[in-house]
């Protein structure tokens, strides 16, 4: 039996990584009628495997790709405002390698890494003493200096959220678990059938639609039964190792190594430290990605090469691989292939366009928001047709003068008896959102059934009403990282909880 033919709507986006989310909350403020469809849930994929970084790309600067480096340094500063919850200064150690580039290289590549972007907020370069406080005992003794500069770290996976919250706070149709199984051009329209999870089919019309599908774009582009796509795209695996916390600041490494490549050592989830990443070739054959022995050796032999207590397998706590769908230059070395971004834009005619998207890195998710719905504009005359998220909150960063210190601060002292650990937890994750979260509860007693280290009914039932989770490990995994808190008797616990809560 065909399905109804739903209304008209101006914009379908498909895929629901931190590209999709962020056109689809561009384009609903511009007034547009939006449908968000995502085939598994928001930032499943790539967007949720990053090393979680908003910054300007230090090596690309020896590839030349000054724009890409200024644009993203601009936008540093730009989301830290919109979102000091998830997204917050980090100060970065790169030391120096006798061996490899020259300091004078270095310095010159700081000196155009803090003027390029017209920084403001973020604190400019400085020498590091790696014999002394906060580094002394961390390096080998060959190590005697380095550099100290800034970037940004961002809750990736929650990014993607709250730019889908904000798109469906102006009116889009967020859809995950929701695959586009057909595109037809259709008088002048794009005839669309959405497949949802319990099997049941929907079939709408579009104007317009953006295929933000990342790794999968090709394969939207093959339900248009468009051949011989110009914008080939690029597979690229990396993979990241979760370690015993290797040092006690908050401070980041960044570790060059001699195939010109470099690795971070990240402060993690409080008790852990993150090291990342790598880039090898990828296919969708390949299955779901994961990190190899190669890869996993790869990385500790270069933090072993700089630290002085060696890390081992024995202190991998757990590891994440994700595919970066970047647009192939036709580079034969992969970490060299360009990480900006490009728009492929098909038209029949003058009417129903489809815009698909290729590379990016998250750091410029905004700014490419932006020139997308700049590019579709002609077709759908949004009725606001100004762009207008520099500067706009995302759900939950709406802090007076993006304080997140002060913000805290109010905090405890609104909520003076639940406990500090857990309020930090909940401030960092949802801004001001927390009241929600946290609703009329004074006390543990009004937070609902406990499942372990501060975690409580209240909170995943937030999850599920306001941030599209629909399953635990929807939860455990990207609206949070508390699979690496939790014992397995309490994860066990939350999933049960959740079984019989939402089947």
């Amino acid at each position: 039996m065909g399905a109804e033919i739903s209304k008209l709507i101006d914009l379908l986006v498909i895929g629901g990584g931190i590209n999709g989310a962020g056109i689809a909350r561009d384009a609903a403020g511009r007034g547009l009628d939006v449908v968000l469809c995502e085939k598994d849930d928001l930032a499943q994929h790539t967007s949720s495997s990053s090393t979680k970084l908003v910054h300007g790309g230090l090596r690309y600067l020896e590839h030349y790709e000054f724009r890409l480096v200024r644009d993203a340094l601009i936008e540093r500063e730009v989301l830290l405002g919109m979102a000091p919850h998830i997204i917050w200064p980090m100060r970065f150690v790169l030391p120096h390698h006798s061996g490899l580039r020259p300091a004078w290289l270095i310095r010159l590549g700081l000196f155009l890494y803090d003027n390029l972007g017209g920084r403001k907020i973020l604190p400019g370069t400085s020498k590091a003493d790696l014999k002394n406080t906060p580094h002394a005992d961390l390096f080998r003794d060959s190590f005697k200096f380095g550099f100290e500069y800034s970037d940004c770290w961002v809750e990736d996976s929650r990014l993607v959220v709250v730019n889908a919250m904000d798109a469906r706070d102006r009116g889009a149709q967020i859809l995950t678990r929701t695959e586009c199984v057909n595109l037809e051009r259709q008088d002048n329209e794009w005839l669309v059938t959405l497949a949802h999870e319990d099997g049941t089919r929907e079939t709408m019309r579009a104007r317009a639609v953006v295929n933000a599908a990342g790794p999968w774009v090709d394969n939207v582009l093959g339900l248009t039964n468009r051949k011989n796509n110009q914008n080939n795209l690029r597979l690229v695996k990396g993979s990241h190792l979760i370690v015993n916390r290797m040092f006690d600041h908050d401070m980041s490494y960044i570790l060059q190594n001699s195939d010109d490549r470099i690795v971070f050592a990240i402060p993690y989830e409080h008790d852990f430290t993150l090291i990342g990443t790598t880039d090898a070739a990828y296919s969708l054959s390949d299955g779901d990605p994961e990190i190899s022995i190669e890869e996993t050796d790869y990385l500790l032999s270069l933090i072993n090469e700089y630290v002085s207590k060696p890390v081992t397998r024995d202190d991998v706590v757990a590891t994440y691989s994700g595919v970066r769908p970047l647009y192939d230059d036709k580079s034969e070395d992969a970490s060299v292939v360009t990480r900006d971004y490009v728009f492929d834009l098909n038209v029949d005619g003058e009417r129903a366009p489809i815009l698909s998207i290729f590379g990016g890195k998250i750091t410029t998710f905004r700014k490419l928001s932006e020139q997308a719905i700049d590019r579709l504009s002609p077709f759908l005359e949004p009725s606001k047709p100004q762009a207008w998220t520099k500067g706009a909150s995302l759900p939950g960063g709406d802090i007076p003068d993006a304080d997140f210190d002060g913000f805290v601060a109010q905090i405890y002292a609104q909520y003076a008896d639940l406990p500090r650990p857990l309020l930090m937890r909940l401030a960092r994750a949802y801004g001001t959102r927390i009241s929600t979260v946290i609703g009329d509860a004074t006390d543990i007693s009004g937070l609902g059934q406990a499942f372990g280290d501060d975690f409580f009914e209240r909170e995943a039932t937030y999850l599920v009403d306001h941030e599209f989770a629909k399953s635990a490990e929807d939860i455990l995994y990207r609206r949070s990282k508390l699979y690496l808190h939790l014992s397995a008797q309490a994860s066990e616990k939350f999933k049960n909880w959740f079984a019989q809560n939402y089947g």
